[in-house]
């Protein structure tokens, strides 16, 4: 049966201006995060990281590490929560396994009721919140990096963000996107940085293009694999195209992708990865890299709306050389059953809607998916 939120979260509406209102209300002292009032000193650049039990050391011989990536995820809003939260991954954890395994996660993992950006009576504003100890549920499934820049990372205030790092910190699984924050994932003696973006000045700010170039270089100092993350693009079943252009939704400028994803390759990302507009979008390559530019939603609890094309998703795999070239990539497709959980798609529909999207937004530089689900050159 669908939750109580999902129809009305077909395509949630979310407004930056509510989040830091309703913050500065609450007496966090984010006020210093509105447009044009917060100086960006990377610098300060605060890093996460989880370690394999390889050595940290960088690699004396070539190595190929893996990559599987999703879209957005969600295991429910308190108190509408899973009865057995390890059972939302279930059906698809056989796709979850790689060196690296990346999510973005869609809200907050904090016990506390405090500082919920949304007013008691709202309609037109949506907050998510996990209890901290759904972090282990995201490490056992798989996953060892997440990514906190998107527009409800902030959904409870500054002690919902210091509780959700506190909580992924101590699961072992390295967060990026707050502000200034680089990830970074040690495997096979070689360390993969990740750089995540949104377009908010309470995260790494897409909207501020110096922040780029000086956090990637940062990651560079310190990784041998750069991958960037965008929450980017206007939200909906209507959203599939890469406009080229800067995108709304709701009167909020959420970024141009195509130039952002452009950007991050020119200044040296080996990866590009996307979500945020709850659907999948198409591939491309440009200059030897990949760009996805959504992923989708992903596995959720009662959350966002399974209707149509919002229900096809799935997971990207990536092989990369411990140098950042790629060198194979695949998906993996799945569907979300009514209610949020990701199943394995045996129809495929994955790849040919991938395909029709590529094909339509880049012609010549499309990354195409053959008939076995490979990521052709």
């Amino acid at each position: 049966m669908v939750g109580k939120h999902a129809a009305a979260r077909r395509t949630r509406r979310f407004s930056s201006t509510l989040v830091l209102v309703s913050l500065f209300a609450a007496g966090t002292g984010v006020a210093m995060f509105l447009q044009g009032h917060r100086p960006f000193t990377p610098s300060t650049t605060t890093t996460s990281s989880t370690t394999s039990t390889a050595p940290t050391t960088l690699a004396l011989k070539p190595q190929l590490i893996t990559l599987a990536a999703v879209g957005d995820t969600d295991l429910g809003d308190t108190p509408l929560l899973p009865a057995a939260p390890s059972n939302e991954f279930r059906p698809v954890e056989a796709f979850l396994h790689a060196d690296v395994v990346f999510a973005n996660l869609e809200g907050t993992m904090t016990n506390s009721y405090a500082n919920n950006k949304c007013g008691s009576h709202s309609t037109q504003c949506y907050s998510f919140r996990v209890p901290t100890s759904y972090a282990t549920v995201y490490r056992h499934a798989g996953f060892t990096v997440v990514n906190s820049a998107n527009n409800h990372s902030y959904d409870f205030g500054a002690e919902g963000v210091a509780q959700t790092s506190a909580a992924l910190r101590s699961a072992g699984i390295a967060q990026a996107g707050l502000p200034g924050q680089i990830g970074y994932v040690s495997v096979k003696g070689v360390r993969v940085a990740f750089v995540d973006f949104a377009p908010y000045y309470l995260t790494n700010n897409m909207l501020v293009p110096s922040q780029l170039p000086l956090l990637i270089a940062q990651a560079k100092k310190h990784a041998r694999i750069v991958v960037v993350y965008m929450h980017a693009g206007a939200e909906g079943t209507a959203a599939v195209h890469v406009t080229r252009q800067s995108e709304y939704f709701y009167g909020e400028n959420r970024g141009n992708a195509y130039a952002f994803a452009h950007a991050a390759i020119d200044d040296g990302a080996d990866l590009v990865l996307g979500s945020g507009p709850h659907v999948w979008r198409g591939m491309q390559w440009y200059r030897g890299h990949l760009i996805v530019y959504s992923m989708g939603d992903f596995t959720n609890y009662q959350s966002f709306s399974t209707w149509g094309n919002l229900a096809i998703t799935g997971v990207v795999h990536v092989t990369l050389s411990s140098s950042g070239s790629f060198v194979s990539g695949s998906l993996d497709p799945a569907t979300l059953q009514s209610g949020g959980l990701a199943v394995p798609d045996h129809t495929h529909r994955l790849w040919s809607f991938v395909n029709q999207l590529s094909r339509a937004d880049f012609g010549a530089s499309a990354a195409l998916v053959s008939p076995e689900g490979v990521i052709e050159r």
